[in-house]
């Protein structure tokens, strides 16, 4: 279920992802980042580090569920919530899905690999008993400012 509004709570977190992902674009990286919150505490960040690390899953929202789940000591992230500033991807989406995190709050759509209702419903997959709630949108503007500032130097 896509929920549309979004709390002064969820531009906190968001503003942090968004500062993550500034400083992937000043590595070279796509400037993506993420945090995972529960109760109210940062318990994973991450940035995208797929070109440093050479790591095809090193997407920010699968390092900052990695970071999450150690500092829990649970693979098992119930309750929890990922803010992350671009529309994950499919592989994101099992992530997602395999560490049961409660809820996604994302900035801005991603029309060539979006899973969440860009071009797949990757969290609605039939016969899952998990079910993340979602809100996009968050701070939209300057999530798709940092992409566009990102590649257009590139150009």
């Amino acid at each position: 279920m896509i929920a549309p509004r979004q709390t002064r709570i969820d531009q906190v977190y968001m503003q942090q992802a968004l500062v993550l992902a500034s400083e992937a674009g000043e590595r070279g990286e796509v400037p993506v980042g993420a945090v995972v919150v529960f109760d109210d505490v940062v318990i994973g960040r991450g940035s995208n580090r797929c070109i440093e690390d050479h790591d095809p899953a090193g997407h920010a929202e699968v390092i900052a569920l990695r970071e999450a789940a150690k500092n829990r000591k649970n693979y098992r992230l119930d309750g929890a919530c990922l803010y992350v500033t671009l529309e994950p991807c499919l592989m994101c989406c099992g992530a997602l899905l395999q560490a049961r995190v409660s809820r996604l709050v994302f900035g801005a759509r991603e029309p060539r690999t979006g899973a969440i209702v860009s071009i797949h419903e990757g969290l609605r997959v039939r016969g899952v008993n998990h079910h993340v709630a979602i809100t996009e949108g968050v701070m939209v503007e300057n999530a798709v400012s940092l992409l566009h500032q990102f590649f257009n130097e590139r150009r």
